[in-house]
């Protein structure tokens, strides 16, 4: 809800500086750039599809920002010094991070983003601390800066950890739900993990259906909605605070319905699962709109806003130079990670044949080769995949053990999609309840592997361990991103922020500990012809 200030209430901004326009425009390069390497994700992962109108977002909000209007004008004192210094550093130290990190990797893994993000945030927040202090006004930051520095954040990849356990949970709570309301209903349903067994129809409630999408994007809209049509503070946290709870509320009401067309014989896949999401979206964004004007008209502020103080002649030029150097040490630092990037020697290897690195006919085991692998292409992006299970009784019990291989060849996806589709995000919705997880090392024949992603799951009274990798040109992929600064530098120096890596994903997957796995013939066969490439 706009209002009119009158020009004359307020004081006069000063001239604004050379200092101030430099500092500006180098942000404003680094926030171009910013949306440049970030748009191929706002453009194909639907998860981010809101961040497309974040260009727009920061122009309509920038002009509730720009110039000397009421709010908040910092005093330039040590505090002030203080918390620039403190914001500017952590940039530097997020884009440092981000491209080390990267350095074993890609630059497109999630973990890259969302440091990247947080590094544009602290330096944005602390230019705009300086521009809008009362010695130069030449912004003012009030609760339109706090949003756009918040909806940054909100448009990048969450790293693949908190992702997966936000998922996990959101699937386990709209099916518990869901599976609740069916039984007030009087449908008879039963419910193992994420799956619900219906009468004539199973549902499971995927990763894509658990909320996960409509959660941040409400709580974007919310945001967005609370700077620009709401006035007041607690009317704003109000309108923030309902954004989530509507948005988990309207994907329960979304998922509950297709349960009902199943239940009722209905083929709920393709168009009504597509139309119901779309739809959920809309009118979500419609009630959390009529809701923000609803709470904009009573919380009106009033016609005539108390004008900013006074303006002191004086300029901090010591802050405008200390936080240009570090923008120009920004730069720097981005010019120095481009300039050390190089593509990894490859030696032309041809495509490897994932069908002769799991043997077909062992002797004792019983083997059942996966056939429709290949319905999972157009998710995954590759049609070089292979599963092969492998059973065999020994004694009183019986060992299984299911080895899956995929491989993506240099430059064909980006980290973070193989990232996006680990057992922690997929195995869930097909009905399997996650209970532990580790990254662990593995020995075989008294030699260590390369540390591994250990899960455990179950299926009713079925368990699974899994052991996985993902290897990036050959070298493991740590899902939880270190954190020791010597460890990221000996990356970065020994892989020079290299790009364009062939990718394989490895998931051994048994009823049996590794320590029983360990002496069979067939898996120590299995791993001598991995290791070629990088296990």
């Amino acid at each position: 809800m706009s209002h009119t200030i009158s020009t004359s209430a307020l004081p006069p901004a000063p001239r604004v500086g050379v200092l101030v326009w430099a500092n500006s425009i180098v942000l404003a390069v680094l926030t171009v750039a910013f949306c440049v390497y970030v748009f191929p994700q706002w453009w194909n992962n639907p998860d981010l599809s809101h961040g497309l109108a974040m260009p727009v977002v920061v122009v309509l909000l920038g002009a509730d920002v720009i110039g000397r209007r009421p709010g908040w004008h910092p005093r330039v004192n040590g505090l002030l010094w203080l918390a620039c210094g403190a914001l500017a550093l952590l940039g530097f130290a997020a884009l440092g991070v981000a491209g080390i990190y990267a350095a074993s990797m890609e630059w497109t893994h999630p973990f890259v983003y969302f440091t990247l993000a947080i590094a544009l945030v602290s330096l944005s927040a602390a230019v705009a601390l300086v521009l809008a202090s009362r010695p130069i006004g030449a912004v003012t930051f009030n609760w339109a800066a706090v949003t756009i520095l918040a909806l940054w954040l909100l448009s990048v990849p969450l790293p693949p950890g908190s992702l997966a356990r936000l998922t996990i949970n959101l699937q386990l709570w709209i099916t518990d739900h869901v599976l609740g309301a069916l039984h007030l209903l009087g449908i008879p349903a039963n419910q193992h993990g994420n799956v619900i067994v219906l009468a004539q129809a199973t549902v499971g409630v995927e990763e894509a259906c658990s909320g996960v999408r409509s959660l941040v994007s409400c709580v974007f809209a919310g945001l967005f909605f609370s700077a620009t049509l709401v006035r007041r503070p607690w009317p704003r946290v109000l309108l923030i605070a309902l954004a989530a709870p509507l948005a988990l509320t309207m994907n329960f009401l979304r998922s509950l319905t297709l349960t009902l067309l199943a239940n009722a014989g209905v083929d709920i896949s393709g168009f009504w699962h597509d139309a119901t999401g779309y739809s959920v979206l809309g009118i979500t964004a419609l009630i959390l709109g009529g809701l923000a004007l609803l709470l904009g008209r009573v919380s009106a502020p009033p016609t005539t806003p108390t004008p900013p103080p006074a303006v002191p002649r004086s300029r901090p030029r010591g802050l405008l130079w200390s936080l240009l150097g570090v923008q120009c040490a920004v730069v720097a630092l981005i010019l120095f990670f481009l300039s050390g990037a190089r593509p990894p020697d490859h030696n032309n290897l041809p495509r490897p044949d994932l069908a002769a690195l799991l043997p077909a006919t062992p002797r004792g085991w019983l083997v059942k080769t996966e056939t429709d692998l290949q319905r999972y292409s157009p998710i995954l992006r590759t049609d070089a995949m292979e599963q092969r299970t492998y059973v065999r009784p020994d004694g009183d019990k019986t060992i299984q053990l299911t080895v899956y291989l995929a491989y993506w060849a240099p430059g064909q996806v980006p980290v973070s999609l193989v990232a996006s589709h680990t057992p922690d995000l997929c195995w869930p919705g097909a009905g399997w309840e996650a209970l532990d997880r580790a990254r662990v090392t593995l020995h075989l024949r008294d030699q260590p592997l390369p540390p591994a992603e250990f899960r455990r799951f179950r299926n009713g009274d079925f368990p699974q361990n899994v052991w996985f990798w993902h290897l990036y040109d050959g070298q493991p992929i740590n899902y939880d991103p270190p954190t020791d600064p010597q460890s990221l530098l000996k990356l970065a120096l020994h892989y020079r922020f290299r790009h364009g890596g062939s990718q394989f994903f490895v998931r051994f997957s048994s009823n049996q500990p590794w320590a029983v796995l360990a002496r069979e013939p067939l898996v120590q066969e299995i791993i001598h012809g991995l290791q070629p490439l990088g296990l």
